[in-house]
This record gives C-alpha cells, structure tokens and sequence, in this order.
C-alpha cells in the first residue's frame, strides 16, 4: 500500500513539473521594456539570416550570443519607431505603398501563376502519352464550314465509328495520315497547350470529348496509350546502310551483313567490337557505336520505339529505317531530374508554351472576382472622336472626355484621363492610331494593371510568405528613417571639423611609392621593335610617342602617365623598375599588344597633406561618428527599456527538431 502511495506521488509530481516546464519555443531569452523576445522570434531571425534551420544548429554559441546582441538592439530600435509614431508617417506610408504594389504584383504573378504552373508541368512530364489525331486545316473563310464537318466527324466517331476510318477519309495531316493519325509518343511541354490539356485529360483508348483549337486547324483526340516517361536512354547501335561498295542502293547485301552481325551477337561476341569494326555511322563507330544520352522523339520513329522499349543491357533484333538496318543495344537509363535540377527549363518551356494562355485565365478570374466592367458608351465616345488620332496623352478631345468613366472594378472608376497616363506604358498600343480593336486591347492591358494591384494589395492578409516580406521591408525603412534621424543627419562633416579630424588621425593618410612615366604603344612586336631600335639609334622619345603610339587618345597627352601607385596597373610596375629618370625599357608585352615605358618622376612615400586626404579623411570621419552615434542612441534605447538578456539559455537553442 505504502509503495503504491510513492509511485502515485511520484506522477503526480512528474507530472506538475512537466506541466510547469516552459515550452522550448516559449523560452525567453532577452526582455526590454515591456516586450520580449522568445526562442521561437530568435531561431527563426538567425536561421532567415544564416540560409536555414540546418545551417544553423552547427553555429557556436559565441555566434550566437553576437547574433543576440544585434538583434536585441534592432528589436529596440523598431520599438522606439512605433514611439515616435512612424507607422503614421504619411511619407513613409507613402513609400511602403509604392513597395507593395510593385513587388506584390511581381510576388503574385511569380508564386500563384508561374510557380503552379511549372510544378504542373514537371508533374506532367513525368508521364508521356501515344496520341493520334484528326486534323482540320480550315480554308480563309471557310472557317464555319469545316467546324461544322470536324463537329460531324467527332459525332460519329463518338456513335461508334472507327477513328482510323475518319483519319483516312478527312485528316489532312498527312504526315500522320498513313499511321492512322499517329504523333507518337509526347509529353508535356511539346504540344500546343490547349492539345495538351486534352490529352492530359483522356485516358488510353479514349477520344477527347470535344474539338481542340490551336493555330494549325482543329482537330479530334484519341489517346492510344499511357505509361511512366523515361527521361533520357544511353544507347549503341550498329547500323548497316542500303548502299553498297558500288554506291548503289542494296537493301538485300544490307539486310545480309546485318543477319551475319546479329548471329555473332547472338554467339556472344561485343557489341562494341562490332560496332567499331563493322557500323557504318561515322559519327558513333569509333565510340563502340555509342550514342550518349537521347530524350524520346529525338531519333526516327522507328529507332525511337524500339529504343524506348528495350531493358539496360538487352540488345534488339534488327530495325529498318530509312538510314539502313539497326541492331540497338541500350546501355543506361538515366532517372528523371528533381524538380529543383528541372526548375530553370522548365520555366522557360513554359514561357515559350503556355505563360499566356495561363495568364490570360489568371486575369480573367480577376475580372469575375473585381467585378471589371467596362463602359461602353465612353468606349463608342473615345472612337467618335478619335478618326486619325493617335493613342498618345495628346488625344485632341482629351480634356474633354478626360473625367468620364471608362471601366470599373472592386467599386472603383478609372476615367479616361487615368488611362490615357497609363497607356503610355503600352508600348504595343501607345501612338498607334485609334480603332476599335486596339482601343479595346489597349484597355484590357491598362485594366490588366490595376487588377493584379488591387489583388497585391490584399496580400499581406491572405500570404504568410508576402506578410514576413512586407514586415522586413517596414522595419527596414523605420531603422533608415531612425539611422536618418539619430545618426546621419547629426553628422557635422565641415571643414573645421575634417582637419581636426586629419590632425587627430594624419599617421593613416600616406602616399605610397609612386611613379609617373610616358609609353609608346603597338599592338605589332614588329612595329615595337622597330620604335625600340629608333630609341637606341638617338631618337626622341617624347616625338616618338606623338607620331607613333597607338593608344587611343595618348598622342595629344604625350603618351604620359600621372604620378600614381607603383601596384596601379602592369605598366606602372614596370616603369617602377627603372632607376632614373629619363630611362626608358625594353619592349614588353602589354595587354592588347606591346609597350615601351619612359621613367618620368619617382615619388618616395610620404604624408598627405589635408587637401591631397580630404576625400579619405571625410569618409573615415563620417564612418567614425555614425558608429559613435549609432552607439550613443544605443546606449539611450538601454537606458530607456532596460534590456536583461539570459544568455545561458541560448544553450538550448536549434537543440529542438523543427
């Protein structure tokens, strides 16, 4: 009885104490004022600014504590901006603004169009489908017509009448006709999008249930066959063509040698041995007949499928084409690519592809979701006084339609005058002249603007990722505003104070060794051996350079070179090597030619004087007081919130599994 008192205490106890341990994210590490920071705000500050929770579990508690310290006085900072009432500063609010239209259109656009997008399409390819297909190309204006007999045709193939049957008798793909309106094997990314997404949506054996228009015509759909796509295939082949020794067509001494090859294949001789003593495709027989690596479609159709459909290592009976006889061998599959090896082409397949087709749908839910409504009569008022007009903010009538309502969205009116000072952006519209098609495109690319804003704009509410966005770039402009304030603004950076400064600090600014010379250059050795010897028969140097150097725009300076560092450039350097001056070198090679220098002034290293460091002296003065001002606020933050910091609980930080 005793011993089940002290297990049931026990419990209790581990129990009570569990209950009042503090959860890790909880665990708070620095208090200032009235506000804190937690484990959870930390861990998550110090892995945004290290590249991940991974990359920062490693980072010694020294890193750590400095990190602390750092962000401590920014969290200071940012409190003491809500003091002064900042987020009520109209010019920053302004600002703040500005940033969110341009980059939340830029965000929505990248994350909720483009990146579902090009996930769809690695999805996609990870899959290839054999299709077949009617085509019909119709004539200029006979455009009812044959939608009205492609309709029939679809009717009937859905009563029960043979597609190949139809592919014979109306298809006008005559590439594809004689194989009953086969296009092989395709995965996404290949086809016109709006054929694809019918193929994407029929399963083997089924026929699209509808037309698909894209710019070749239309056409019905049949899915033949659907399996898992192989990315790539490394093969050999040994390839026998149908011209013989005399030059002339043989298809029977072809298919001849390649039943001789086959049988000694089949007896267990080399593949590649073979392949380099008997392939007659120059471009793999040296390789062992090796082809490297090839994506579906990218060999003849033949070749292709027999390819595709072999196992590592298995090797083919023997495959016509037109280019002779083959005998396959595959060597290696290649697995496919992860989504982020794939991100790159993939994002541009898809911009070649389909980007506008998924953009024009993107803004047309837009549309649905704003309520977007165009006005019509201003429409039919803009054109009524618009014969020979340009597009342009110099519309004629423009004062007086300028206040008219032209479309609507989200309860808010556009007027003309607003859409005349946006269409200026429309490279496509502006200053062509005004009709009613490029009035109308001209508008929906003006509205296309406002709509993507006014959805940004409600980002912040709805977006996680754009809310952390948009509160680092608020913090951010506080802390300039703040560094503006406190700091760069007090910053005194006169002439009184610089010297005294320099006076303070004159054992930094030095002039190092420094040299000052003339070249002649040519970008032929000839030519600079030639000056060279001229030199060394008593010629003037000076009337040297000014006849002959070839340096752009040297000639009229003399060819001369200003009192500079000895480490500037190549040619500085080698001019430091001579002793007087007045010497001058050997030819050298130079970058784009060849030079001789000529030693003007050495310099020893010296002091700079205040005017010779001016520009050096007001850059490390003013570095020097925004640090010291910088620390002064500081120290003002911390007589103010009092900041305690736990450091020995940083101990436990990245320690727990996220």
């Amino acid at each position: 009885m005793v011993s089940r008192i002290v297990v049931l205490i026990s419990i209790g106890l581990l129990f009570v104490l569990s209950s009042c341990t503090t959860k890790h994210s909880e665990i708070v590490l620095a208090e200032y004022g009235d506000k804190t920071i937690t484990m959870d705000e930390f861990e998550k500050a110090y892995a945004k600014n290290v590249g991940g929770f991974e990359e920062a579990k490693d980072d010694s508690l020294m890193k750590l504590k400095s990190f602390l310290d750092l962000y401590l006085n920014f969290k200071m900072k940012l409190k003491d901006a809500h003091v002064r009432n900042y987020n009520n500063d109209s010019s920053l609010l302004a600002e703040l603004l500005d940033y969110k239209q341009k980059v939340g259109v830029s965000y929505l656009l990248e994350k909720y169009l483009v990146a579902p997008a090009v996930e769809e399409l690695y999805n996609r390819r990870k899959w290839e489908y054999r299709v077949s297909h009617i085509m019909f190309r119709p004539a200029p204006g006979k455009e009812a017509e044959t939608k009205t007999l492609a309709e029939a045709v679809l009717d009937s193939i859905k009563k029960g009448t043979s597609f190949e049957a139809m592919v014979e008798n109306h298809t006008q793909d005559l590439y594809s006709k004689p194989a009953g309106g086969d296009i092989y094997y395709v995965t996404a990314g290949l086809l016109p999008i709006d054929f694809e997404n019918a193929v994407y949506k029929t399963e083997p054996g089924q026929v699209y249930p509808d037309l698909v228009e894209t710019r070749y015509g239309l056409h019905i759909v049949k899915v033949t066959n659907k399996q898992p796509r192989i990315s790539h295939i490394r093969a050999s082949h040994i390839l026998i063509d149908f011209i013989n020794d005399a030059g002339e067509a043989d298809t029977v001494e072809a298919k001849a040698k390649i039943d001789s090859i086959e049988t000694r294949l089949k007896a267990g001789e080399d593949f590649a041995k073979l392949a380099m003593e008997y392939s007659e495709d120059p471009g793999s027989k040296d390789k062992g007949g090796d082809l490297g690596y090839f994506e579906r479609r990218s060999m003849v159709k033949e070749f292709d499928e027999t390819a595709f459909s072999l196992e590592v290592g298995q090797v083919s009976d023997v495959v016509g084409t037109r280019f002779g006889f083959h005998i396959i061998k595959v060597t290696e599959k290649k697995p496919g690519s992860t989504f982020e090896e794939e991100r790159d082409n993939l994002k541009e397949t898809f911009q070649k592809q389909s980007y506008s087709f998924v953009h024009d749908n993107f803004i047309n839910n837009l549309r649905t979701k704003y309520n977007y409504q165009v006005n019509d009569s201003t429409l039919n008022n803009i054109l009524s006084k618009s014969d020979s007009v340009k597009l342009d903010e110099n519309h004629p009538a423009l004062e007086e339609l300028k206040d008219l309502n032209l479309f609507s969205y989200a309860g808010k009116n556009i007027t003309v005058g607003e859409f005349f000072g946006k269409v200026t952006d429309k490279k496509n519209y502006y200053a062509k002249l005004i009709n009613k098609s490029i009035l109308d495109e001209a508008v929906k690319a003006v509205s296309e603007d406002y709509l993507l804003e006014e959805e940004a704009m409600g980002l912040e509410k709805t977006d996680v990722e754009f809310a952390s966005l948009m509160e680092d770039y608020r913090n951010g402009v506080f802390i300039f505003k703040l560094q503006e304030d406190e700091v760069w603004n007090k910053i005194k950076a006169d002439s009184s104070s610089l010297y005294k400064y320099y006076l303070e600090t004159n054992d930094n600014y030095v002039w190092s060794d420094r040299v000052s010379f003339a070249e002649i250059f040519s970008a032929k050795d000839s030519l600079i051996n030639y000056y060279y010897s001229l030199l060394q028969s008593g010629a003037d140097f000076d009337s040297l350079v000014t006849a002959r150097t070839e340096r752009a725009g040297m000639r009229e300076k003399g060819g001369k070179y200003l009192l500079d560092g000895v480490s500037t450039s190549p040619l500085y350097e080698e001019a430091n090597k001579l002793e007087n001056p007045g010497d001058y070198s050997g030819p050298f090679q130079n970058k784009g030619g060849y030079s001789i220098v000529k030693l003007i002034e050495k310099d020893a290293p010296k002091p700079k004087t205040f005017e010779e460091a001016r520009a050096e002296v007001a850059g490390m003065y003013q570095e020097n007081e925004s640090k010291r001002l910088d620390q002064e606020y500081i120290e003002s933050l911390k007589k103010r919130y009092k900041p305690v910091v736990f450091y020995s609980e940083l101990e436990k930080a990245f320690k727990e599994e996220k």
